[in-house]
C-alpha cells in the first residue's frame, strides 16, 4: 500500500475532507386506511395494535422479527 513520503498540509487536508457530505434521506410515502406514513424503504417497520402496542416488526408483508 503506498505511503505519502511527506505530511500534508492542514489546508489540504481539510480540503479534501470538505468533500464528503452526509446524503439527503429518502422517504417513502405510502397511504395505508386514508393515513399517510413516511417511512425508510428497506427498513422493517413496527407494526402495532389498535392501542399503540407494538406487536412484531414486518419487511414486505412478512414477519420478520419480535418487537
Amino acid at each position: 500500500m503506498p505511503v505519502p513520503k511527506r505530511r500534508k498540509s492542514r489546508a489540504n487536508t481539510h480540503a479534501r475532507r470538505s468533500q464528503w457530505k452526509a446524503a439527503k434521506v429518502t422517504l417513502v410515502k405510502t397511504v395505508e386506511n386514508g393515513e399517510v406514513t413516511y417511512s425508510l424503504p428497506h427498513r422493517a417497520k413496527v407494526v402495532t395494535d389498535s392501542v399503540g402496542n407494538e406487536l412484531f416488526m414486518e419487511y414486505k408483508g412478512r414477519k420478520v422479527a419480535d418487537a
